[in-house]
């Protein structure tokens, strides 16, 4: 037996127990109480939690946006990633016009062969049809394992977004070959209307970036969505979801037995628009933006019932020189924070704090993610899994800062935010990638998950 973790708390999307876990060929071989078993390396968990690594389905690593290129490499982030927690993240490589899926996945799989730190998959934003070719490519793609596929209802000036059309092609294409669509759910209209009367009055604060996309802004698209998900009969997953209106639509659409999911992040959960007053308010500009205070209850309510699936980053952090670009104009500050380190002690210090459970922490960062993506050996602690864990210490007290991320980034918006209990120990398919603040993986210790369609 490669390796043994005794007496901790194994936390599973249902339950909690004590008990041993042994992993042997990077896989879970065993769980039970007290087990009789001989290791090469043994672990004492006694005290904390056992817990899978987390999935973090959404992040922006290596990408060219706003006239730069995201802070964190492919290294960087994935490095970043297994020292919060996170085994394996989803990145989101956008396809320009004429490039087709394969190649571009292709492209991105060159690079993270020798730079992953973390296991990865891709979900392939469609921004071109290349005159249909790509819904004839999608079938090959799924045959490969590149099941989700992201379209943008926003972006229209700058030749990401994809109409209604486009949109109702691509969910029934993907029904069809057990795929799964993304949504980036705003109105790019109403944002540009806003922003040509915002210039044009002198408001140029970060401020404005949130009343330009403010909450009827995101529900108006989040209902389209849910309106055509539902009358295509065609499953659609929403990426990070963070106004209250278009939540209420999506949890009236699942009570009706409509299969659609719902990812919110951790910024959502945080943070109000209030930052966007604050000096430093070009460091929180992402899109959709942080919304009100009564958006952000209704998140957290819906999280507590079950009906948000996922919570995932958006990572996609940019240099503060770069955010300063738009100190007078908040037009051009880069979108995007920094969150994949962040997400399970975030999430796992609510559960600490009481405000929802340890196992539900477990269903919605890595358990729902594993389901809907077909990440059939990820998600959980059971035998016969990829040995994924985490030792969480309850009683470790964390503050998080810029000098104690593992991220090529000059800044955080999580800056002194105080954690109580944090990962201590992160095994990727058994082999330790981080112990007690430090990464002791290797760039190119991950591996491309291959998933399954839905059926």
């Amino acid at each position: 037996m490669d390796l043994l973790i005794k007496g901790g708390t194994v936390v599973t999307a249902a339950e909690s127990f004590l008990a041993d876990v042994a992993v042997d060929g990077g896989k879970i071989v065993a769980i039970g109480k007290d087990l009789d078993v001989e290791a090469d390396k043994i672990v004492d968990a006694t005290g904390k939690l056992v817990l899978p690594g987390a999935i973090d389905a959404h992040t922006h690593m290596q990408m060219p946006f706003g006239g730069t290129v995201s802070a964190d490499s492919y290294l960087a982030g994935t490095r970043a990633a297994v020292c919060g927690g996170v085994t394996t993240v989803f990145d989101y490589p956008v396809q320009h016009k004429g490039e087709t899926i394969l190649g571009l996945v292709g492209s991105k799989k060159e690079i993270l062969e020798k730079d992953a730190c973390c296991d990865y998959a891709f979900h392939c934003c469609i921004t071109d049809f290349n005159e249909g070719q790509i819904l004839e490519e999608m079938a090959e793609a799924v045959e490969k394992g590149i099941t989700s596929y992201k379209c943008f209802l926003v972006y229209k000036k700058e030749g990401m977004m994809v109409d209604d059309g486009m949109l109702a092609k691509i969910l029934l294409r993907a029904k069809e070959l057990g795929a799964m669509v993304n949504v980036h759910a705003e109105n790019p209209d109403l944002i540009d209307l806003r922003t040509e009367q915002y210039l044009k009055e002198g408001k140029t604060s970060a401020w404005y970036h949130y009343m330009s996309r403010p909450e009827f802004v995101e529900a108006e698209a989040d209902k389209r969505v849910v309106h055509w998900s539902t009358h295509l009969d065609a499953p659609v997953y929403i990426v990070h979801m963070a106004d209250k209106e278009g939540l209420e639509a999506c949890i009236k659409a699942k009570e009706e037995g409509h299969e659609l999911y719902v990812e919110t992040c951790p910024q959502y959960l945080e943070f109000t628009c209030d930052v966007y007053k604050r000096e430093d308010g070009r460091n929180f500009v992402c899109s959709p933006p942080m919304k009100g205070q009564e958006s952000q209850d209704a998140l957290w309510k819906a999280l507590k019932a079950g009906f948000i699936d996922t919570v995932a980053t958006d990572h996609c952090p940019f240099q503060s020189y770069e955010k300063d670009w738009g100190k007078d104009d908040y037009t051009k500050i880069p979108n995007g924070c920094a969150g994949v380190e962040n997400l399970y002690p975030y999430m796992l210090d609510a559960a600490n704090a009481g405000k929802i459970s340890f196992e539900k922490v477990v269903e919605v960062c890595a358990t729902n993610v594993a389901k809907i993506f077909g990440c059939d050996n990820k998600g959980s602690l059971a035998v016969g899994k990829d040995a994924d864990i985490v030792i969480y210490d309850k009683d470790k007290d964390f503050t998080i800062s810029v000098d104690n991320m593992h991220s090529d980034y000059d800044h955080t918006i999580w800056e002194g935010k105080k954690l109580h209990g944090y990962p201590v120990k992160t095994f990727l398919r058994g082999q330790l990638v981080y112990e007690d603040g430090e990464f002791v993986g290797a760039p190119g210790m991950g591996e491309f998950i291959k998933r399954s369609p839905r059926t």
